[in-house]
């Protein structure tokens, strides 16, 4: 069956509630040898009904607001491609983006798109090193930036092209000058194969890698998220992710623009659970996507009664553990559907609207995606196993490659298969379990231990409200289960405290996944949001004894002899 982009589109939104007819039934569409998304679906639909819809809407703390309509973003947006061209932006050159949540965020990247540049979306956090070695390793020619961040690149490539927005700045043109460009955009001709966006990946173990996208794998690709989310036309999607990750671009960008939903924002300094949740009631927020952390933080604040509008709630970015999703559930009726992909690919496995869920799951592979599980041993398909992306076939959600510098690939060891990193079990109906990153898994007594199945049970204590469980040398075990734990409010850091946290899982913990060690922590994160766990492991491999702040169970004889066995 051939399908072209808008009749994919079409057919996963009137199989929205049926998966094993959109599994069956979907295929990626046949594109032409031009495909440039921002021109060919985006401006398409600006010259349709959906052009006066609201494309865009950004909340601020001080409750003023930015609306764009889909016919005004694609108008403003070629005039500032007209005017990057004009500051020499061309056709394949890597241009940085280090902007915040505001509209010239997405009007730059849909510029940018039109005239074939590489877009590289950055985070405001980063410092000076960690964007020498972006724009070294990625090549980049130009950068667009809020003034508050200009003295991070003094110093850096003096051949930069540099483009400030929000303000002046000796040696940066003003992004102002684009909001009253004349004259036309050059226009280029662009292969779906061709790079459309690199990002650099969060680093949760090592050096951040180096992602190239495509005009197919991204702009396509995210038909999958639209189908896990359930983004209906004219819905307000609402997704709390920071600006120059990839998540962003799942669910703040392509996603909801694929649908023809409106994407808002809210910004906020600081995370404010009141806020968010009076947001998405007033601003009739029909779908919500946020990661677990996010999930938690709502909960300690209390959910309240469900907002007006809301029909689907999703999770993503790091495994969703069972206790969130029943405590949302009881407060607002709402299923909390997780959903898995990386960097490198679209949502390729979730738990998609109208299937029952198994709480705890990642979910079923997505239509269009072919998953396997590889014995990380043998090497051979299994029920557990590492989670593969078959490239046999199509893989149009899949990256194109990654690169170690600029123009040099670097190539996936595995012509046949994607290797994700990460470990998942299969049951008797094809939904996948998360078991943890191949390199969190550890064994204590010869036992396997799943470091998410130990912080899942511990979520369920009310003094946890993140734990890390990493393994601590231990000379009768070969590791011990530790535990950092982040105390939710009201809980002192003390004997009492870890006391109850060991017995709840001496408890609720068979005993090769008994947590026998605790530490109260400020857990270590990527600038994403992602816990470190490697940092974890360090620290305890380094430790040539006990840590001082360290509780551990044999501290307490009245735990000796309790459990599960």
């Amino acid at each position: 069956m051939t399908l072209d982009y808008a009749a994919a589109r079409d057919l996963l939104l009137r199989t929205r509630t049926d998966y094993a007819a959109a599994r069956t039934a979907f295929a990626w569409p046949e594109l032409p040898d031009r495909f440039d998304w921002a021109v060919d679906w985006f401006d398409r639909l600006a010259e349709g009904p959906a052009g006066q819809r609201l494309a865009l809407r950004i909340l601020e703390a001080d409750g003023t607001e930015e609306r764009r309509t889909f016919a005004e973003l694609s108008a403003s947006s070629e005039r500032v491609a007209a005017w990057l061209a004009a500051q020499g932006v061309r056709q394949g050159d890597h241009v940085l983006v280090m902007l915040g949540n505001r509209v010239e965020l997405w009007e730059s990247m849909l510029a940018l798109m039109k005239l074939g540049a590489v877009t590289c979306p950055t985070s405001t956090m980063l410092g000076p090193a960690d964007l020498e070695d972006r724009i070294t390793r990625g090549g980049m020619r130009h950068v667009i930036a809020e003034i508050a961040d200009t003295g991070k690149f003094d110093g850096l490539d003096a051949a930069l092209t540099r483009i400030v927005v929000g303000g002046d700045r000796e040696g940066w043109r003003s992004y102002t000058d684009a909001e009253v460009a004349t004259g036309a955009r050059p226009r280029v001709s662009v292969h779906p194969d061709d790079p459309c966006l690199m990002y650099f990946t969060s680093g949760t173990t090592n050096r951040p890698k180096m992602v190239v996208h495509t005009h197919r794998s991204y702009p396509v690709g995210h038909l999958t998220t639209l189908y896990w989310i359930g983004i209906q036309p004219g819905d307000v999607h609402l997704a709390i992710s920071s600006a120059g990750w990839a998540k962003h671009a799942w669910s703040c960008f392509f996603a909801p623009w694929i649908a023809e939903a409106t994407v808002l924002v809210v910004n906020s300094p600081r995370f404010e659970a009141a806020a968010l949740l009076a947001a998405l009631d007033a601003a009739a927020v029909s779908t919500f996507c946020a990661p677990p952390t996010v999930w938690r933080l709502l909960l300690q604040a209390d959910l309240g009664r469900r907002p007006r509008a809301l029909r689907e709630v999703v999770s993503a970015g790091e495994p969703l553990n069972p206790e969130v999703i029943a405590r949302v559930e009881e407060a607002w009726g709402l299923t909390v559907r997780d959903g898995y992909g990386q960097t490198e690919m679209t949502a390729v496995i979730a738990n998609p609207p109208g299937r029952p869920l198994v709480p705890g799951a990642m979910g079923v592979p997505m239509p269009g995606v072919a998953v396997t599980l590889v014995d990380p041993i043998t090497g051979e398909e299994a029920d557990e196993g590492e989670v593969c992306i078959d490239r046999r076939g199509r893989a149009d959600n899949l990256m194109a490659d990654y690169r170690s510098g600029p123009g040099d690939l670097d190539p996936m060891p595995d012509r046949d298969l994607f290797h994700t990193g990460d470990v998942a079990v299969r049951d008797a109906d094809g939904s996948l379990t998360f078991v943890g990153r191949t390199d969190d898994i550890f064994k204590s007594s010869d036992y396997k231990v799943s470091p998410f199945e130990v912080e899942s049970m511990l979520l369920t204590h009310p003094a946890v409200a993140e734990a890390a469980v990493v393994p601590a040398p231990d000379p009768t075990r070969l590791f011990a289960v530790k535990a950092y734990v982040a105390l939710a409010g009201g809980f002192p850091p003390d004997a009492d405290t870890a006391r109850a946290i060991l017995a709840h899982a001496r408890e609720h913990a068979p005993a090769y996944q008994r947590v026998r060690r605790v530490e109260f922590f400020e857990l270590p994160k990527t600038i994403s949001g992602k816990i470190r766990r490697v940092e974890l492991r360090e620290r305890e491999q380094a430790a040539a004894s006990r840590l001082p702040d360290e509780f551990r169970d044999d501290d307490f004889p009245e735990l000796r002899g309790a459990g599960r066995g």
